[in-house]
């Protein structure tokens, strides 16, 4: 592409376009303050679905600017309907400062990403294990509290433990990753592996995570007792750990 961007061409071919001209109004109105923009998730991993993801993406600034916010804000309706999601801020200062409270959120940017301009921040982190163990524990136990949560809500609706499910799918994929990087495996991997290779850590096949994690299927009753089910046995294995 010719706006100086790179990585565009790993960008699924009918987003490259709405997310060039996304970063050249990032770059037009941050001017000097932004230090990189980086794409993540499912759009940096050839994964992206129109219909079920926006483009994540962190945008590094050398310092916050809420004026800057304000102004990227009157952009987010147009960005939104493009499939973009409004982007993480942080700054260098904060990357750093956050390894050891959202070691799993900053794994999964490590693990796959595309750095659209300026510096990657995300290529080298040094994480702490035992920060990241932490994090897996907190995560499972706030999906299980969550889960609960939800059901209660729901009222009987039968309808509606499915938007449970899939609010806890994005968190619950995160949390896994986290689990094989603590078992030596940092290198990225589509969901599907990660689950197989969870299994075989765990000894127990997951199939309320599988169930969740597809695109079709039922997603009733059942397949939610079988989910919590398996969130609540990762949640003690990883207290053992």
């Amino acid at each position: 592409m010719s706006a100086g961007f790179e990585g565009l061409d790993r960008v699924i071919e009918s987003m490259r376009q709405p997310i060039q001209q996304y970063a050249e109004e990032v770059r037009t109105l941050a001017g000097d303050n932004a230090l990189a923009l980086t794409l993540f998730g499912s759009i940096a991993a050839g994964s992206f679905d129109m219909k079920r993801h926006t483009a994540r993406n962190v945008l590094v600034l050398q310092s916050v600017d809420l004026e800057l916010l304000r102004g990227l804000a009157k952009h987010g309706s147009k960005h939104g309907k493009a499939r973009i999601a409004a982007p993480l801020i942080m700054t260098p200062g904060y990357v750093t400062a956050s390894l050891d409270t959202f070691p799993l959120e900053l794994i999964e940017i490590h693990q796959c990403h595309i750095s659209l301009f300026g510096h990657d921040y995300f290529a080298t982190l040094a994480l702490n294990d035992a920060h990241v163990r932490l994090q897996c524990e907190r995560e499972l136990k706030t999906i299980l509290i969550g889960m609960r949560q939800g059901l209660l809500a729901a009222a009987g609706r039968e309808k509606l433990i499915a938007a449970i499910d899939a609010d806890v799918a994005e968190s619950l994929v995160r949390t896994l990753r986290g689990l094989l990087w603590l078992r030596g495996q940092k290198e990225a991997k589509p969901s599907a592996h990660v689950v197989s290779e969870v299994e075989k850590i765990i000894e127990q096949e997951l199939r309320g995570v599988r169930n969740v994690l597809g695109v079709s299927g039922p997603h009733g009753w059942d397949e939610f007792r079988t989910l919590y089910d398996d969130v609540e046995a990762m949640g003690k294995m990883v207290d053992g750990w």
